[in-house]
């Protein structure tokens, strides 16, 4: 049963709510990361403004309430803002999906994190939420996205041209999905840390 606010653990890494107060940790984050994460990044073809932070928060953890989407922060360590995760939009009734986006901060990148962030967020929404498709939709040149979906066992199911509009063009991307009937006993973050021993064995 989904309850608010979500907090999800797994050893060091927390998942829990974006805050109002974390306007300047964000700020000083997605600065020291521009190089890293820019080039991602969605915009609004017509140049319009974005939102202010404190209005963006407000919006998306009113959402968090209605289980309309899950908009969290990751922790790790002492390390009090290192990034995100979203479920959203969540969708109920015949749909029952969800679609999964993430950014991390690029000194905890390749260090197994986000795909336990997607792990742990993907069985909240199957196992808590009842969700039975999570999608996610990643640029054919983000490598590092690619292997989290790959490590996941996220299915490709196809090619979205023009998707999103990031880094001033609509960009294609490559379409992964699980359905609630592919995760593995225990949930798909069981299954992924049985996978990383098996390899390391």
């Amino acid at each position: 049963m989904h309850t608010w606010p979500t907090i999800l653990r797994h050893g060091d890494l927390t998942l829990r709510p974006i805050r109002w107060r974390d306007e300047a940790a964000w700020r000083r984050v997605r600065e020291e990361n521009s190089h890293w994460l820019d080039h991602w990044e969605t915009s609004d073809p017509t140049g319009a403004e974005p939102t202010t932070f404190r209005r963006w928060v407000t919006h998306y953890r009113r959402r968090g309430r209605l289980g309309k989407a899950l908009p969290l922060v990751l922790e790790i360590g002492a390390d009090r803002f290192a990034g995100q995760i979203s479920a959203s939009p969540i969708h109920y009734q015949a749909s029952r999906s969800a679609v999964i986006g993430y950014w991390i901060a690029e000194r905890h990148a390749g260090q197994g994190y986000t795909p336990l962030a997607v792990a742990l967020v993907t069985d909240y929404l199957v196992q808590e939420m009842g969700i039975h498709r999570i999608e996610i939709n990643v640029r054919p040149e983000n490598h590092a996205s690619l292997r989290v979906v790959e490590k996941l066992g996220f299915v490709e199911e196809g090619y979205a041209r023009g998707f999103l509009y990031i880094d001033g063009d609509w960009r294609d991307h490559r379409r992964f999905a699980l359905l609630a009937e592919d995760l593995p006993a225990g949930g798909l973050l069981a299954g992924y840390l049985n996978r990383c021993t098996e390899t390391i064995d």
